[in-house]
C-alpha cells in the first residue's frame, strides 16, 4: 500500500513539474482543468441523489468544456466581449464569494458536525461547482499572472503545512480538533502544521517569484506570516468539511481514481478555500 501511494505521488509530482516546466501555458490549465473537473464530479458523487447521476457526470463535462473555452479565451491576445464579461464577473463576484463562504458557511457545518444529517443535498452540490470554477479560476490567473514557481511555492505550503501536521499528529496527538467529523486530526497536529507551513513560508520567501516572497512586497514580514497562519488554518477547514462530506455519504474516499490515494478532491480539499483567498491578497 505504501509502494503504491508513494508511486502515484511521484508520477503526479512529475506531471505537475512537467507541466509547470512547459515553454507554453496549455499544460498547466490543461491539468487544473483535469483536476477541477474530477474534482467536482467526486464531490457530486456525494451530494446528488441515484435519481440525478446525469447530472453527476452531465455537470463536470460542462465545467471542462467552459474551462477549455476559458483557457483559449484567457491566453488570447486580448480577452473581450463575453469573455472579458464572465472572467470579471468571476474575479469581482465569485472569487471574493467563495473567499467569504469558505471561513464562514463552511466553517458553520464543519463545527455543526452534522454526520448523521441526508447526504444529499442540491445546495452542497451547487456549492461544489461554484468552488471547483473558483478554484480553477484563481490557480490559473495566478499561474498566467507569477509563473510557475509561484504556484509551485503555494501549493508547497499546504503540501508542507499538511504533511507536518500529519506526522506531529501521529506522535504527539493527544487532543481531538472535531472528533465526530475527522477523528484522526488533532490540535497538537494543527500546531505542527502551522508551524511547519510557516517555516516553509520563511524559506521560500527568500526565492524570487514565490508565493511568500510575493505577500512580503505587498504586505511585509509580519503580516505575510499572519496571512500564512490564515492560510493554512483555512486548508485544514477545506480537509474538515470534505471529510464531513465522506462521513455523510458513507464512504472512506471521495473515488478510486489516485491509488493509493483515494480520489483527487482528497489530494486537493485543501486547495479549494484557500485559492480564491491568495488570488485577492494578490490583488490580481
Amino acid at each position: 500500500m505504501l509502494k503504491q501511494r508513494l508511486l502515484t505521488a511521484a508520477i503526479l509530482l512529475a506531471v505537475l513539474l512537467g507541466a509547470l516546466a512547459a515553454p507554453s501555458a496549455w499544460p498547466i490549465l490543461l491539468l487544473l482543468t483535469a483536476l477541477a473537473v474530477a474534482a467536482l464530479w467526486e464531490w457530486l458523487r456525494m451530494t446528488m441523489p441515484a435519481t440525478a447521476r446525469l447530472a453527476v457526470h452531465l455537470a463536470p463535462f460542462l465545467l471542462g468544456v467552459l474551462l477549455l473555452w476559458l483557457s483559449q479565451q484567457m491566453l488570447a491576445d486580448s480577452l473581450g466581449g463575453l469573455a472579458a464579461w464572465f472572467t470579471n464577473a468571476l474575479a469581482r463576484g465569485l472569487v471574493p464569494l467563495m473567499a467569504v463562504c469558505w471561513p464562514i458557511l463552511t466553517l458553520v457545518m464543519v463545527l455543526q458536525a452534522r454526520v448523521d444529517a441526508p447526504p444529499y443535498s442540491y445546495g452542497l452540490s451547487l456549492y461544489g461547482v461554484a468552488a471547483s470554477l473558483a478554484l480553477w479560476f484563481s490557480l490559473a490567473v495566478l499561474y498566467i499572472t507569477y509563473g510557475g514557481w509561484f504556484l509551485l511555492s503555494f501549493m508547497g505550503l499546504i503540501w508542507a503545512a499538511d504533511s507536518v501536521a500529519y506526522f506531529v499528529g501521529r506522535a504527539l496527538g493527544k487532543h481531538k480538533l472535531a472528533p465526530k467529523v475527522s477523528p484522526g486530526k488533532t490540535w497538537e497536529g494543527v500546531i505542527g502544521g502551522i508551524l511547519g507551513g510557516l517555516v516553509w513560508m520563511l524559506l521560500s520567501a527568500l526565492w524570487e517569484g514565490s508565493f511568500s516572497f510575493w505577500l512580503v512586497m505587498y504586505w511585509g514580514w509580519g503580516v505575510m506570516l499572519l496571512l500564512g497562519i490564515a492560510v493554512i488554518a483555512l486548508s485544514i477547514l477545506g480537509d474538515l468539511f470534505e471529510s464531513l462530506l465522506k462521513r455523510r455519504a458513507g464512504v472512506k474516499d471521495s473515488s478510486a481514481l489516485l491509488p493509493g490515494h483515494g480520489g483527487v478532491y482528497d489530494r486537493i480539499d485543501a486547495l479549494f478555500p484557500v485559492a480564491p483567498l491568495a488570488l485577492l491578497l494578490m490583488g490580481v
